[in-house]
């Protein structure tokens, strides 16, 4: 192409100001299908993107697969660079989970920049021309890293791009490092398709929606997307899946064809009309997709839909999250110990309240944490998270043992737990979680006296926990907490084993998961026999008149503590009350 001068001029001061001009005229990208390179087409949600790029310095685009957004992101990338001055010169730094894909990114940059005409008058330096980094002749950078507290080490950017940003495992304190390092201006690019409730891109993504901070979202969905909707139709149907799977239960009437449409014109007020109505979009293209994916309904609303919600790898089904969010979550009667403490309900009598009580070190890393759970009532009734020592929880554990007269079961996998298992000893709490005790003679045990440390140990023990807390979830567990939800939207399977994901926790999940795994498998148990001994002794016995009765604290499942500081729990059955029974329950021979 050739220009005057003055032609020259004009084209490159054209070019500076209309990027997505820039990118159509001089950018090819390789297609697949025709096997050659064609001229880069933007279609209009891919020039919204380019255009927020220049727009705004802090951007989020939410995408499905194959939306090219990575693409239109390197070429963007490539005009930043070869557009920018001697005296300003850009310094891109790309950030992925893994080294590789980073490279990826930082290829595709390399390869639009050779695209450029040479009367824009940049090339590349020997200096530094690597794979993962490589130098302008007017100055600027483009290096690729992983994540890692090093990341940032020696080079400060001009613009940061995170590649995949829901797949990167880490903290809120590299995220700060990272936006601190564009305190002097800058521009930063975050891509990804969702993965679950990470905690970077969807954090991001979400506090964006509310108007937390000051990202832009830019929002791909494959349905506007020109290249795979020449044939779109929209189906009547609560689950897309289910339609391709069984598209003979469905009439024509329940079907609406768009493919006469240009899908560069189309109305998509009028789509979201239908979307209202229940319709859901398909194509031949989305459904290759859908076979591709094996017809994984999480895959399909992660990879294609974009949502959040029921995708990742999460251990908790979305349904439940979703359940949990929308009819359960509330706001605490009361806030204590430094809004550590939420309490939901006071004590109830004649129910019966487990404890579950997970121990950090004390340090910076972990914290401290326990729940309390209403077993009648299947519901968290208060939870306490704090950073402390040890022994210290412990003293907190056993006045509000006290208070709900708690069956306690403390962590002691690693040992630390051990700490808080004996100073509850020593304060003279005896409603201990012994594993290897036998639950009906539980009372019987002296914690002083005995060889095992009360608690429970994870080893071996960790899947069936969170096991029985996933069960319980789906059969009614009430949970209140937002913290508690919170964790649970983190908690994911790694290498098969659930897990929290890098830089969040789990301890109110595990404090919880305790209590609900020993009150199932133990608790249950004893209720059952308790009931049928109950419904024996009546075919024994025959009321002549009635009294208050007493026999709703006549439960083997919480044993007499003989505690006279808890004015909620008073005229408690003595010992000799249960010695007369106890061979009901196995305890002893009937005499």
């Amino acid at each position: 192409m050739g220009f005057t001068k003055e032609q020259l001029l004009l084209e490159y001061t054209r070019c500076v100001k209309n990027t997505p001009y820039a990118l159509k005229t001089y950018l090819q990208t390789y297609d697949n299908t025709q096997s050659r390179y064609v001229p880069l087409e933007l279609f209009p949600d891919q020039v919204s993107l380019v255009e927020d790029y220049e727009n705004y310095n802090e951007n989020i685009a939410l995408k499905y697969r194959q939306a090219g957004v990575s693409t239109v992101t390197a070429a963007w990338a490539s005009k930043k660079l070869v557009f920018a001055s001697k005296q300003k010169p850009e310094k891109i730094l790309i950030i992925a989970n893994k080294l590789d894909t980073a490279v990826e990114m930082a290829n595709k940059i390399r390869g639009f920049t050779e695209q450029w005409p040479s009367w824009v008058g940049v090339g590349f330096s020997p200096e530094k021309n690597a794979a993962r980094h490589f130098k302008l002749s007017n100055g600027c950078e483009v290096k690729a890293v992983a994540t890692s507290k090093d990341a940032l080490r020696g080079y400060t950017p001009t613009i940061l791009i995170f590649d995949e940003a829901a797949y990167i495992e880490a903290d809120g304190d590299f995220w700060a490092a990272c936006m601190a390092s564009l305190s002097t201006g800058g521009k930063v690019v975050v891509v990804s398709t969702p993965n679950g409730y990470d905690p970077i891109y969807y954090e991001i993504y979400e506090q964006a929606n509310r108007g937390m901070n000051d990202f832009k979202i830019s929002e791909m969905f494959w349905y506007r997307d020109p290249r795979y909707t020449k044939d779109l139709y929209l189906v009547k149907t609560p689950d897309i899946i289910h339609f391709l799977l069984n598209r003979e239960e469905y009439t024509d009437d329940s079907i609406v064809d768009f493919s006469h449409t240009d899908p560069f014109e189309r109305n998509f007020d009028e789509l979201k009309t239908y979307f209202q109505d229940g319709y859901k979009p398909c194509s031949n293209w989305f459904e290759a997709m859908v076979k591709k994916l094996k017809y994984d309904k999480r895959k399909v609303s992660q990879e294609l839909e974009c949502n959040f919600l029921g995708s990742g790898d999460n251990v908790f089904d979305s349904n439940i999250i979703k359940n949990i969010t929308e009819n359960m979550i509330k706001e605490p009667v009361n806030k204590m110990m430094a809004g550590g403490l939420w309490i939901w309900k006071e004590p109830v009598i004649g129910h019966k309240y487990i404890m579950g009580v997970d121990v950090s070190r004390g340090d910076s890393e972990d914290y401290s944490t326990f729940q309390i759970y209403d077993f009648d009532d299947r519901e968290q009734v208060a939870e306490y998270v704090g950073k402390i020592p040890p022994d210290v929880l412990a003293e907190i554990c056993y006045k509000w043992g006290n208070m709900y007269n708690c069956f306690i079961v403390v962590d002691i996998t690693g040992g630390m737990g051990v700490a808080t298992s004996r100073k509850l000893q020593e304060l003279g709490y005896k409603d201990l979680y012994v594993d290897g005790v036998d639950f009906g003679n539980k009372w019987k045990y002296d914690p002083k006296a005995g060889e095992k440390i009360p608690g429970i140990n994870f080893n071996n023990k960790r899947v069936q926990i969170i096991a029985a807390f996933e069960e319980a979830l789906r059969h009614g567990l009430k949970i209140n907490s937002t913290r508690t939800l919170n964790e649970m939207n983190t908690f994911v399977y790694i290498n098969g084993r659930p897990d929290h994901m890098k830089g969040q926790h789990d301890d109110l999940i595990m404090s919880m998961a305790m209590a609900v795994f020993v009150s199932d498998s133990s608790f249950s148990q004893l209720t059952k026999v308790t009931q049928q001994a109950k419904t024996m002794l009546e075919s024994w016995t025959v009321n002549t008149y009635e009294k208050p009765s007493q026999e709703q604290f006549f439960n083997p499942a919480i044993p007499v503590s003989g505690r006279k500081d808890n004015p909620t729990f008073r005229n408690e059955p003595t010992k000799k009350d249960y010695e007369q029974y106890l061979w009901l329950f196995g305890g002893m021979k009937r005499w």
